[in-house]
């Protein structure tokens, strides 16, 4: 009889458990969910009226090539970029692609009377290479032909995942005195502590980049570099250490030590 009761007991259904699953939608923003691609932007509408020259100092000759030679093949080394955009003024008369044959980079003549209006209009242009709000900017200075491919892919490494993004700088050396404008006697001396001189590149997302410019315009400013948009807009960006060869050549005296880093490989400065 027990084996009968327990043959009947075998026989009998299971009950079937049921668990109620709630169902949750994604608040991940949609660049998470995509590899985002890679843009270099090179402003380059500039006149360079304080290096001394006629001749825009981004088409002066160094060590043998244009100063924006330097900084094109810098980024042409990286082929991870999706392309890189040299933006020039409508009417400059001096640019020659011949000079920079063989590097992969593309031109637009849509740059604006100042920096930030040149940048705006670049990522405006960059939409026609297929670039979309998530994609990631690199904005570099023409006139600093010292970057090179390890710095760049340094700060990408860093960047990639961050959600913000950052730029090229260096820690303040010197001891910086405040001089009222127009004057030469010193008010004060600032503590440069946390103080860090901004270089570039100087990486953004896309969108996040433009709508900070647009939202700075709109309040009537005309910031000098890409990261003081986006802390406009009340973002921090990150810092990256950057190296002394990456200066910006500005005065007449720069072009020689420009010539004097360029002259040499990048690992011996």
């Amino acid at each position: 009889m027990a084996c009968a009761g327990a043959r009947r007991a075998a026989r009998r259904p299971r009950r079937k458990t049921y668990y109620k699953i709630r169902a949750s939608i994604s608040l991940l923003p949609a660049f998470a969910l995509v590899t985002p691609r890679l843009f270099a932007l090179i402003p380059c509408a500039g006149t360079g009226s304080r290096s001394g020259s006629a001749l825009p100092k981004q088409y002066r000759t160094l060590a043998g090539r244009a100063l924006l030679h330097y900084t094109l093949a810098a980024f042409d080394a990286l082929s991870e970029l999706a392309q890189t955009l040299v933006v020039i003024s409508p009417d400059d008369p001096h640019f020659d692609a011949r000079r920079f044959s063989g590097l992969r980079f593309a031109v637009s003549r849509c740059g604006g009377a100042s920096r930030q209006a040149s940048v705006l209009n670049g990522l405006m242009q960059l939409v026609e290479f297929g670039a979309t709000d998530a994609d990631w900017v690199l904005v570099h200075d023409a006139a600093r032909p010292g970057i090179t491919p390890a710095l760049i892919r340094t700060l990408i490494s860093t960047l990639k995942d961050d959600p913000v993004g950052g730029i090229v700088a260096l820690p303040v050396a010197d001891t910086l005195k405040r001089v009222p404008a127009g004057g030469d006697e010193i008010a004060r001396t600032e503590a440069r502590d946390g103080l860090w001189q901004a270089q570039t590149p100087q990486m953004f997302r896309i969108g996040m980049l433009r709508e900070a410019i647009l939202a700075a315009q709109r309040d009537g400013h005309d910031l000098t570099d890409e990261a003081s948009a986006i802390e406009w807009a009340g973002h921090a960006p990150r810092v990256v250490q950057g190296n002394l060869r990456n200066f910006k050549v500005t005065y007449p005296e720069d072009f020689d030590l420009a010539e004097a880093f360029l002259s040499r490989p990048a690992n011996a400065s």
